[in-house]
């Protein structure tokens, strides 16, 4: 199997935006990820995939919670900040520590999440989070496809 082409087709899967979140010794942390999904209703759980290299995957281990901040399709510029470098994740953004986790104002929809589970998939581990917590903004949210940042429109 051709690799270029599998990253081709999964441009094509349209996904969400969010911010994964978590506070650790007086210090906030995020990234940002594409890979969510609502897992189940009862009891309400959701998946995040976080890169194996990534710091975010231990502190999210060691914590046992997160946050997910399912951004706003305004919120496209910090989407890109939190996919860059570390030390410049939280510059500019305004914050609050929500349930132990940061959350950040004007999002789509806020989650936060206990650990309940994660499973190795090649590069990325699948982290199961229990929702412990859950609340919804009015404004659109934030989509991506085609390695684009964008919004859905309703079909007529």
């Amino acid at each position: 199997m051709d690799l270029h082409t599998f990253k081709d087709a999964m441009a094509r899967v349209t996904g969400p935006v969010a911010i994964v979140t978590a506070y650790e010794d007086g210090v906030p942390h995020g990234t940002t990820v594409s890979s969510l999904a609502s897992l189940s209703l009862e009891p309400a759980m959701v998946s995040v995939a976080l890169d194996n290299a990534s710091a975010m995957l231990g502190i999210v281990r060691r914590t046992g919670h997160f946050g997910v901040n399912i951004l706003a399709v305004d919120q496209h510029e910090c989407a890109s900040r939190f996919a860059g470098p570390r030390d410049k994740r939280f510059l500019g953004s305004d914050w609050e520590l929500s349930s132990g986790a940061p959350r950040l104002p004007d999002t789509s929809a806020w989650l936060h999440c206990t650990v309940a589970a994660e499973a190795a998939g090649g590069d990325h581990t699948l982290i199961l989070g229990q929702v412990a917590e859950c609340s919804i903004g009015e404004n659109i949210p934030l989509a991506y496809n085609l390695r684009t940042l964008g919004s859905l429109t309703r079909v007529p």
